[in-house]
Formats: C-alpha cells, structure tokens, sequence
C-alpha cells in the first residue's frame, strides 16, 4: 500500500524496484488517487507524478527533466519545434491556467489545443518519458515518498495505466544490467579526452564522426534520438573507447527550462495582497542559527509580512513546498546540507523556477558569490543582516508591498 497521505515515508525496500512501483501505483489506483506523489532520493533528486484516479498524467523531476522533454519530443513529435525560444514564445502567448507552473504539460496542450499533434503523438511522448522516470527510479534507494492529495492537472491530455511503462523500464533496466554496464548512467555525457590516440586507432570516417558527437554536451540518452538507435546499443558501441581512456564520461547540467514571462509577471501582480483578502506576501528563511531566523522574523513581520523559519536544512525542501513562499533567505553553510546544494533543488522544481533565492553568507568572497550566481540564487547578503538591507533587497526582488 502507499505511504500515508499527510506524511514523508521511507519505501519499505531500499531500492525501489519494478514489483516495488507496480505495488504502489496499484494501491493508488485502488484508492482513484488524485493528486501529487513526489519520490525524493539521494543526492536531491526528487520526482514527481500528476494523478487523476489513480492513473499517471504526467511526471518529471530527475537529474535532466528538461532534456528528457526535448529528446522525447524529438522523437515523436517531430514536427514541433525544440528549441528554448520557440517554446517561450508558445508559451508568453498561451492564456490557459490551471498547470501549476508545470510548463512541459502545458505545451503538449497548447499543441494539441492548436492541431500541431494530435493525442496519439502526446500519448507516445509522455509513456516515453515514464518509461525514462521509471527506469531511473529502479536505481534508487532509500526514497522518500510524499503524497499530496488535489485535483492534479485539471486540463488532462491523456491518462496512463502505470503497469505498460514499469514493465518497459523493467525491461530496459534489466538489458542495461545483462549489458554490465549498470554502474554507468544513461545520463552521463562521453567526450574525447586523447584525441590523437583515437585518431590512430579509428578509421578516418569513425573519428570524423565520433569528434561531431563526442563533444561532452549530450547524455547517451541524447545521443540514442540524434543517432535514433537505442540507449543501450549506442552505449555498448561507445564503451570500448571509454575503457580505453580515449572517451571519458562526464556529468552535464540540464537544459534551462523556458521562462512563461506571462505567468511571472501575473504571480508578480497577484503576490500584492488585496484589500480584505488577509492574504499576505510570505518571506522564507532558511538557516541553522536559530538567533538568525529570530532576527528576520523581527524584521520581516514588522514590515508586515509572513515569515516561515527554517532550521532543519534536511527538511528545508519538504518545507517550502508545503509553505510556498514569495522570497526565500537561504544561509550558505549548514550541517547537512549547504545552501547550494538546496538552491539548486529547488531551482529543478518548476514552482520555485521564478522565485527569488538570497544567499545569506557570512563570507563576502567573489568565489560565493559566482558559484551562488551558478546554482540559481537570485541575490547574495552577508550576515550581520541589516534591517534596510534585507526589506530593499524583498522589495526590489518582488515590487510588492506586504499588505493590504
């Protein structure tokens, strides 16, 4: 049976296995779940699944969510375009709501709205994406399961029985595993490192076309839709040359994700409390220093806002998505978990893509500073706070007053 609904939960087995998916997307399916189910693994990972009675809509999460968007894209879809303006541009002109910031699931509609694909198209694309969550799940242990009961997604394309798409990513895990290749990682990118070594050991041809996609920049995943072979054989050929030491396999970012300027500029419209709606702009911070948190309650609350502290940087993530905040003051060193490593989670999750991140730190280096910048965060302060400094600096990130 899943986890309790209001709850975070270990799954009982550490690695969440085939049998392990199908038991708990079958209890969801007996209960006609609606709603959110987020899987949070090791290393910040989180996944989350979109629901309608117990039947997958839609997920996403991951190490590369918007790469696996665009590669299944590509391969069956292959008249839209992939490109990051051209999806801004579907988007800053779409007037639909009701997607939760969830900006992939809002294209395939605005596509299939318009007649650019039809359903058949949308259906493949997003069982080709399960299939890719589902494979990459198999190798997690130690999940953390949250449940999160609404009406998910209300503008459904297509409705997914959770069975097809394990048995397909049990299929392709279990090959990967035959292949003995299961300590490498479809999401890692290969690039030449001993390029005269390759030279000499390949054909004039292999080289010429190793050198245009070996360049570190796509996953094996990316390189199985350019070269449209499967993962596993595009691997199985690459992997001589990786054990050789003349290919090295490398960790790549993600794609950037589009920015709907629209529904930006509309949050920051709606983050201005109306009069009589006792609804107030809500200020996040998270730090270990429970002096720290005090200070910014006293100065945000003065100011007129809602304040939520953190000191827990382990639940950090949990919290935030449950309290939802406008601006988030995110301290640099903890025990457990630094600031860059939670700024850089929660900027893979699309509700917290547009909202601003300050860096509090007690050390003004330019290092901080630009690995800050990298990670996502929208700001940096050093600590002692300063009363004026931090309400100019919500302010300025936001544009809003705090009340009404």
């Amino acid at each position: 049976m899943p986890p309790n609904d209001t709850a975070k939960n270990g799954l009982p087995n550490r690695e969440f296995t085939a049998s392990m998916q199908t038991e708990m997307f079958e209890g969801l399916k007996q209960r006609t779940f609606s709603g959110k189910v987020t899987l949070a693994g090791f290393g910040h990972n989180n996944w989350t699944f979109y629901l309608y009675l117990g039947r997958i809509v839609y997920a996403t999460g991951g190490v590369h969510p918007v790469r696996r968007f665009r590669r299944n894209l590509v391969a069956h879809l292959p008249k839209i375009p992939s490109t990051l303006g051209a999806w801004k541009a579907d988007l800053q002109a779409s007037k639909l709501e009701d997607f939760q910031g969830l900006w992939e699931y809002e294209l395939l509609y605005l596509w299939v709205e318009g007649e650019k694909t039809s359903l058949e198209n949308v259906s493949k694309m997003v069982r080709g994406i399960l299939v890719e969550v589902m494979f990459d799940l198999a190798q997690q242990v130690d999940l953390k399961c949250t449940l999160k009961p609404e009406d998910s997604l209300a503008k459904r394309l297509v409705l997914i029985d959770s069975e097809q798409v394990i048995a397909e990513a049990k299929k392709q895990w279990q090959a990967w595993q035959t292949a003995k290749i299961a300590d490498r990682s479809p999401d890692l990118a290969p690039v030449i490192v001993q390029a005269e070594e390759l030279q000499k050991n390949t054909s004039e041809q292999v080289y010429k076309t190793l050198s245009q996609l070996l360049d570190g920049q796509h996953t094996f995943r990316d390189l199985s839709v350019r070269m449209k072979r499967d993962v596993l054989t595009v691997t199985r050929s690459l992997l001589p040359y990786v054990q050789s030491g003349m290919v090295k396999l490398v960790e790549i970012q993600d794609l950037p994700a589009p920015i709907n300027v629209r529904r930006a500029a509309s949050a920051q419209g709606a983050s201005k409390p109306k009069k009589g709606s006792g609804k107030q702009t809500v200020i996040a911070c998270v730090d270990d220093s429970p002096l720290i948190c005090q200070t910014m309650e006293k100065i945000i609350t003065a100011a007129g806002y809602e304040f939520v502290g953190v000191n827990d940087a382990l639940r950090a993530i949990a919290i935030l998505l449950a309290k939802k905040p406008d601006l988030i003051f995110l301290d640099l060193v903890m025990p457990n978990a630094n600031g860059y490593e939670i700024c850089a989670q929660l900027r893979k999750l699309s509700f917290f893509r547009n909202t601003p991140i300050i860096i509090l730190t007690g050390n003004d280096g330019l290092i901080d500073r630009v690995r800050a910048k990298m990670v996502g965060s929208s700001d940096f302060l050093t600590k002692p706070v300063n009363s004026e400094i931090v309400l100019d600096t919500i302010r300025k990130h936001l544009k809003v007053d705090p009340a009404s």
